[in-house]
């Protein structure tokens, strides 16, 4: 007995990658010329016009492809992927140093180039007012 694939919901890829991305319905609408009304019903849409697929696939940062055979399971397991790689012994993940320490070197250099900056300014000062006498 064969079950028969279910086609994937274009409309609902779009929707889903674009939330991933980050970006609302109104800036995917402006990026491709439409309206968010237009948007939104490509979003409930199985299937869209490839030239429209195309241009979504572009400001979303991926291919066509992408956006048909997307699954969550894809996603999970990419981000899964990194994870597992995390387990291999030769590679560290692990912070290293106090970022606030590295924080406060970063405030003390700048301050000692303020310094810096400071005495040669009072050395042209000097140095114009010794001119000048």
């Amino acid at each position: 007995m064969e079950t028969a694939t279910k086609p994937r919901h274009i409309g609902k890829n779009i929707s889903r990658i674009r939330e991933l991305r980050g970006m609302k319905q109104e800036a995917l609408a402006v990026a491709i010329g439409v309206s968010q009304q237009s948007v939104s019903s490509i979003e409930a849409s199985e299937s869209i016009d490839d030239e429209k697929l195309h241009a979504i696939a572009k400001v979303l940062g991926v291919t066509t492809e992408a956006i048909k055979n997307f699954s969550e399971e894809g996603v999970i397991n990419y981000f899964n992927s990194f994870n597992n790689f995390n387990d291999n012994s030769s590679f560290n993940s692990n912070c290293t140093f106090n970022p606030l320490d590295k924080l406060m070197e970063a405030v003390e250099e700048k301050e000692k180039l303020y310094e810096r900056l400071l005495q040669a300014e009072k050395d042209k000062v000097a140095l114009l007012e010794k001119l000048l006498k």
